[in-house]
């Protein structure tokens, strides 16, 4: 399968967009897709990063003069270095080179709408979109936004076709696996700082860094810790080592790879809106959020309102001064925090990336080895009255005894215990026991899964 991916990053864009869809190729990438790149070469582009990362990138010239159509112009057109028919056509060519069309064109970019996506229709397969704005209409066959939004179900009511498949909300945030192991062992925070996060995205321009330095030394709390992540295209990096070579206890961090780290460690972010957000989110990091981007502030507005995070305000609009007094209150209020950070865990699991890939390439069900962190779900399947009137043994098992039956098997090299899933869903049970020469094999389906297809069952 080939799978083509339109989307730019710059000094302007940002890097939001091309980091989201590195996370889509590297998942397409291990279901057996090719994924290819083409991107603009605007100052702060990424190009480089992605084929650096095993992808082929095809690189658009930046035109010295757009010819934008003033008539129906969209809000972010001089994002696109081209106009919008410049930009189809050299996709168009880069196509047609191609030795089979894409199964899938995959655009993530503000300043494309319908017009690019029904010229370029004939060109492939499928078309999905990835957006946040729900300002201009598209022709695609499948919409993500793994956006926040009260009104989330009709945002696209009017501006996608009705048979395109909408994936709408954070359990689609297209977040790195990283976060999504580092929940597996993840720490409850008991809403004491004792460590703070500080991040405002791949650039920056406003240096929101510097300012919530500035609190931090304010504070003066040598007893709380500071990490603090400068992204690769902050030009403000020599300024902000300065500030934190002056700071007790404060660590700069550069291209960082284990982000999910230093958001386990820490007990409060301070940062901006974004995919950091989402990545936040899934590590129950409870996080003040200054936005530094028109289109982060709807999503993060409503988060806030429903008691997600603490909004600031734009970056223009918070002061030092203001900063502080929320960065005191929010240390002063533990109950909040540790609020904020059930919340969020339960709103991003670290799967959106899965379920999207599975919307795109549909794989049948898949198994993996059981482990503890499995433990009480297990339980709970076990001793479901659906479950155990299937058993020769009708009882129910209690807490210790399934706890030690579990390390046990974990350990026991005759014994394989499987959980399957499907959508990643878990739909049931597998387990072999080898016997001399002999495998005994038991399935048992979870509770609400009977009937929705072939039924094979067992005995344990």
């Amino acid at each position: 399968m080939k799978i083509l991916i339109r989307t730019d990053s710059s000094v302007q864009i940002g890097t939001g967009h091309v980091m989201r869809c590195l996370t889509l190729a590297d998942e397409l990438r291990g279901r057996g897709a090719e994924v290819i790149f083409v991107c603009r070469e605007f100052d702060g582009n990424l190009c480089g990063y992605i084929e650096e990362k095993g992808y082929i990138v095809y690189r658009l010239p930046v035109s010295k003069e757009q010819k934008h159509n003033i008539e129906g112009k969209l809000k972010h057109s001089a994002w696109l270095g081209a106009d919008w028919q410049t930009d189809a056509r050299q996709v168009e060519e880069i196509i047609k080179d191609l030795d089979i069309p894409p199964d899938w064109l995959v655009v993530d970019h503000y300043a494309l709408d319908e017009r690019w996506e029904g010229y370029l229709r004939p060109y492939c397969k499928k078309i999905m979109v990835i957006d946040d704005l729900a300002d201009r209409p598209h022709d695609c066959d499948l919409l993500l936004d793994q956006n926040f939004y009260e009104n989330l179900e009709s945002r696209y009511d009017d501006l996608a076709p009705p048979q395109c498949k909408k994936l709408l909300g954070p359990k689609y945030a297209l977040l790195r696996p990283e976060f999504r192991e580092a929940r597996k062992n993840l720490r409850k925070r008991d809403g004491h700082v004792k460590r703070i996060m500080i991040f405002f995205g791949g650039s920056d321009p406003t240096n929101e860094t510097a300012k919530a330095l500035e609190v931090v030394r304010m504070l003066n709390r040598p007893d709380i810790a500071v990490d603090v992540v400068v992204g690769a295209f902050n030009p403000h990096r020599q300024g902000i080592e300065q500030i934190v070579s002056d700071l007790p206890d404060c660590i700069c961090h550069f291209n960082v790879e284990g982000m999910a780290a230093l958001m386990a460690k820490a007990d409060l972010a301070i940062g901006a809106g974004g995919i950091t957000v989402w990545e936040r989110c899934a590590l129950a990091l409870p996080s003040m959020v200054i936005t530094v981007a028109e289109n982060q502030e709807r999503t993060v507005s409503d988060m806030a309102e429903s008691g997600y995070l603490l909004f600031l305000g734009r970056s223009e609009e918070v002061s030092v001064d203001s900063l502080y007094h929320a960065l005191e209150i929010a240390i002063q209020s533990p109950w909040l925090l540790m609020s904020f950070a059930r919340k969020t865990r339960s709103l991003v699991d670290g799967k959106g990336v899965k379920r999207v890939t599975q919307e795109m390439i549909p794989l049948e069900i898949t198994l993996r080895m059981a482990t503890m962190d499995d433990c009480e779900a297990i339980y709970e399947w076990r001793n479901a009255e659906e479950t155990r009137k299937h058993f020769f043994d009708h009882g129910l098992i209690k807490w210790e005894d399934h706890c030690r039956w579990l390390e046990d098997t974990i350990r026991n090299p005759d014994r394989i215990l499987l959980v399957g899933e499907f959508h990643d869903q878990e739909i049931g049970v597998l387990r072999y026991d080898h016997v001399g020469e002999a495998v005994s094999v038991s399935i048992y389906l979870l509770p609400g899964t009977h009937g929705q297809g072939p039924t094979n069952r067992s005995h344990q």
